[in-house]
């Protein structure tokens, strides 16, 4: 039978499943745990050089490959079955669409450095865990002295640590814009957030008259915003149905092997109806991500509603499963040292990243009127 995704497609996810298995399996995710970036930088190296996808969805124009959204949420999966170390998410995908969203000189003169990994970029929009609106910004920027000075706190912000371009919004008399702050600028101050997920790097940045220079136009950044939000909302999706698959094969490879009373008990009744429940949960939210993937392309108008519910839906599943795979392995999936444990953290901390499957909810419900 041929595949729905196509030669191409596919070729992507084997050359990238076999990066992920040679890259990220469970002893090298273990071991970025407590290194300084999370992240090898070598490894993040041949992602962006030799496999080109810091720039995968970037036009070539600026630097990138110039593919669609359906490639990124393959690469989001495949990251995301592997618990993958790099700030792509970060760079590749929040970073790269507020630039291209913004546009003008300054995106052809940032972005083919991004696309390159020879700069790692991320994005300040968020400054409360129960409120993740990009409209409500208290972060303030003054024009003084013939440049930009940013005053306020941003919360959750991807890979901050490791990041040389930060993009971040702050309200002007104007309304909410963008503005770039580069590392090591003075009154910047980077910290790390403790968090539930130690596989992907959140940090608290803050700002204290720190330079800053104004992306695109003043006061019209939350277009913008809104959809670099979407882009990141979809792939975010992807990778929880990465996790998710790969839950479901460890379990069903753990029910194949494990044996009580004399047989595996992937014989049992109980099992087998849990798996077969799994499975289904997770080729239902796989069939929702590539069909808001594919919105993406060929009715962007929707894309605003189907990615909120692509996120909701995906968010629930992986938590669901992480779950699931705990109790199929009984106890040692309670143990830190099963790799369920990791998968499980990583499902709760997507759940809540750029907003809670409740808030997505909710703005679905905005935006269709209801």
């Amino acid at each position: 039978m041929a595949s729905v995704f196509g030669e191409e497609r596919d070729e992507l996810r084997r050359v990238l499943r076999k990066f992920c298995t040679d890259h990220s399996g469970e002893a090298q995710v273990r071991r970025l745990l407590d290194s300084d970036q999370g992240y090898d930088k070598a490894v993040w190296e041949q992602l962006t050089g030799q496999l080109g996808l810091a720039g995968l969805a970037v036009p070539e124009d600026y630097g990138g490959s110039g593919f669609s959204q359906v490639e990124v949420a393959i690469v989001a999966e495949e990251t995301g079955r592997a618990l993958l170390g790099a700030p792509w998410l970060s760079s590749a995908v929040l970073a790269a669409n507020l630039l291209l969203e913004t546009g003008g000189d300054q995106a052809r003169e940032l972005l083919p450095g991004l696309c390159a990994g020879e700069v790692v970029a991320t994005a300040g929009l968020v400054e409360s865990a129960r409120d993740w609106d990009p409209g409500a910004v208290e972060t303030t920027a003054e024009q003084r002295d013939g440049g930009w000075r940013l005053s306020g706190e941003k919360l959750y912000v991807l890979d901050g640590g490791a990041a040389g371009i930060l993009l971040v919004t702050a309200t002007t008399s104007a309304g909410v814009s963008l503005f770039l702050v580069r590392a090591g600028a003075a009154g910047l101050a980077v910290s790390p957030m403790e968090t539930m997920d130690r596989t992907r790097r959140l940090s608290r940045i803050a700002l204290a008259d720190t330079p800053a220079e104004l992306l695109g136009e003043e006061g019209a950044a939350l277009p913008a915003v809104e959809r670099a939000l979407d882009l990141v909302s979809l792939a975010l999706a992807a990778e929880d149905v990465g996790g998710a698959l790969r839950l479901v094969e460890m379990s069903a490879e753990y029910a194949r092997t494990r044996e009580q009373f004399g047989k595996p008990i992937g014989g049992f009744q109980a099992i087998k109806q849990k798996l077969a429940d799994m499975l289904m949960a997770v080729e239902l939210a796989k069939a929702a991500v590539y069909r808001v993937a594919d919105c993406a392309v060929h009715d962007p108008a929707a894309l605003p509603a189907e990615a909120s519910m692509a996120k909701a839906l995906c968010s629930d599943t992986f938590v669901r499963i992480a779950y699931d795979t705990i109790q199929v392995h009984g106890g040692i999936g309670f143990t830190w040292e099963h790799p369920a444990h990791l998968y499980f953290r990583r499902a709760k901390s997507n759940a809540a990243l750029f907003g809670t499957p409740d808030q997505h909810r909710e703005l679905v419900a905005r935006r269709m009127g209801i």
